[in-house]
């Protein structure tokens, strides 16, 4: 299993009049921990555009259990619970408070697709071997 955590400080802008973060800014907080996941393991969404590598979201689902307020540090925890072995990858996240509350659950899941054709591929080589030493059962 592959984790990675990043942190995330609720600004003002994210949250509605009661100071409470807007439900559809824990998207944007789970792309945050998407993106910062792959980049942990070295890699950038920039350099796979490049590659001609896009990754669209194909599945978003959110279970919202506590509010996170302006001025929070939220801790967005990132995991991957198995290697993909074909187009399809699902990130799945827990986004905690500063007292490791739990504020949400959820998942998404992405398609690996060349940029040009607009057609599925598999998940690129370099992405899967650097996550082979996180899943030493599927060797």
């Amino acid at each position: 299993m592959y984790r990675s955590e990043t942190q995330v400080r609720v600004h003002y802008a994210l949250t509605d009049q009661m100071g409470v973060v807007y439900h559809s800014r824990y998207a944007e907080f789970m792309e945050i921990g998407r993106v910062e996941s792959l980049r942990q393991l070295g890699f950038t969404y920039k350099d796979m555009e490049t590659e001609g590598i896009i990754m669209p979201v194909t599945e978003l689902q959110i279970r919202f259990l506590r509010p996170a307020r302006y001025d929070d540090v939220v801790t967005v925890a990132t995991t991957l619970r198995e290697i993909p072995h074909n187009h399809k990858i699902t990130f799945y996240t827990e986004i905690f408070n500063e007292k490791k509350e739990l504020l949400i659950t959820g998942h998404a899941s992405l398609y690996f697709m060349n940029r040009n054709s607009m057609t599925r591929m598999n998940i690129p080589k370099a992405i899967a071997d650097k996550l082979k030493p996180y899943f030493p059962e599927e060797k």
